[in-house]
């Protein structure tokens, strides 16, 4: 039992280094080397988790895929708006990526040019996107007249543009960035009486 939660912990360790290098020197220039010096073992140990760095590659991005879904499958308060939510995971999305790097990298894998991605971390936000603002319409609470394509290509292109940024600058992910974007596209998308009640800079603790 604990030579197997030492594997564990070993191959979490892997995980995340794995992914600071990943993050620090790109996909291409990687090495398997600096990614066991990073996690404190033998280049032995690595592959005895990994058998190569694509395998490496993408058990990072299903580590990403695991977090992502934790973000956006958490439990909706009963009552509360489909709008809402979807303000309160965009925070809660923009937080994460800011801190976690498994979740930055797996991201980022969805524009890698060099090989395909296996989960596209990006698209499966558009999905969840979509459906989101799709039932929020079913439920009457977007503004009349408002294309759900339409918002959600406003969404998904400012949240994926923070991402993308936020990689350099992360004031781009910052809670007042995301607060700001909502400030502006919420007049757009729901009744001038929903204003009231949304609140832009999100309802969930950290």
């Amino acid at each position: 039992m604990v030579k197997q939660e030492r594997a564990a912990r070993t191959r979490e360790t892997l995980i995340r280094s794995a992914a600071e290098v990943f993050d620090r020197d790109g996909f291409s220039a990687a090495s398997l080397t600096a990614i066991s010096s990073r996690a404190g073992v033998s280049n032995g140990a690595l592959h005895f988790h990994f058998a190569s760095k694509a395998v490496l590659v993408d058990v990072v991005e299903e580590a990403a895929l695991t977090r992502l879904l934790a973000v956006t499958n958490g439990a909706m308060p009963l009552g509360a708006s489909r709008v809402q939510v979807l303000v309160d995971v965009s925070h809660m999305l923009a937080e994460v990526l800011r801190g976690d790097v498994v979740l930055r990298v797996g991201f980022a894998l969805s524009g890698e040019t060099s090989r395909p991605p296996r989960m596209d971390l990006r698209q499966r936000w558009r999905c969840w996107v979509e459906e989101t603002l799709k039932r929020a319409e079913a439920e009457g609470e977007l503004r009349r007249g408002t294309a759900v394509p339409d918002a959600v290509t406003a969404v998904v292109a400012a949240t994926v543009g923070f991402e993308v940024l936020g990689v350099r600058d992360p004031m781009w992910l910052s809670a007042s960035t995301v607060t700001r974007f909502w400030r502006l596209l919420l007049p757009t998308l729901v009744p001038a009486a929903s204003l009231a009640v949304i609140e832009a800079g999100g309802t969930r603790q950290s």
